[in-house]
């Protein structure tokens, strides 16, 4: 069993990364999923959360108001890194229970944690290799304005929440540029599986 991290920035492409990588027979497992049943009503994340900003956080069906919880992180620095210890280590117990299932299954699986926040959560720790989506900043931006309806201020504040993918590369062990067509992305992750279905990378353990 060998654990590729695969990490990136909003709007760098990672999912589209993510997808090429399972057609190629990966298994994937999603930190933001993950994170979301963290997250469900009468979960441990859950009372957390709401014993920290209160029912006011809340849908009438209890579930958590995402795009109000985001409101409130994305502006304020202490209260996202607060958010994150409620959930990283949650989310992290179940990559490695869910990696012991799928191991004891199929022993030679290669598994993808998508974690956007790999570097930021020191969760690097738990992969054999690192694989970071790049995008250039006016790339995200652009995308993440497209994606998401935002105007350019509210992009470059999601943006400047995050670790900049250009401090992010030091961590990693293969680098894939998504800047430019999705044919040329194709290639690069051609490339790299190849290689490193070979043998042809030196894992972090």
């Amino acid at each position: 069993m060998r654990i590729i991290g695969l990490t990136g920035g909003i709007a760098s492409g990672k999912s589209t990364v993510a997808k090429m990588l399972v057609e190629k027979g990966a298994h994937l497992l999603d930190a933001d999923l993950l994170a979301r049943e963290a997250v469900e009503p009468e979960q441990p994340a859950w009372k957390e959360i709401v014993a920290w900003l209160g029912e006011e956080i809340l849908l009438s069906d209890r579930n958590i108001n995402r795009v109000k919880l985001a409101g409130l992180v994305f502006n304020d620095r202490r209260m996202l890194d607060k958010l994150n210890k409620i959930v990283h280590p949650w989310v992290g117990r179940r990559f490695i229970e869910l990696s012991k299932e799928l191991g004891e299954k199929e022993p030679d699986a290669v598994i993808i944690y998508d974690i956007p926040l790999l570097i930021e959560a020191g969760m690097q720790k738990m992969v054999d290799l690192v694989l970071l989506v790049y995008a250039s900043r006016d790339v995200q931006l652009s995308r993440l304005q497209q994606r998401d309806g935002l105007s350019r201020a509210d992009a470059e504040k999601r943006l400047r929440a995050q670790k900049p993918l250009e401090e992010k590369r030091r961590y990693a062990g293969v680098i894939i540029d998504n800047s430019k067509t999705l044919a040329e992305t194709a290639r690069q992750v051609d490339q790299f599986w190849e290689k490193f279905m070979q043998g042809g990378y030196k894992c972090i353990q």
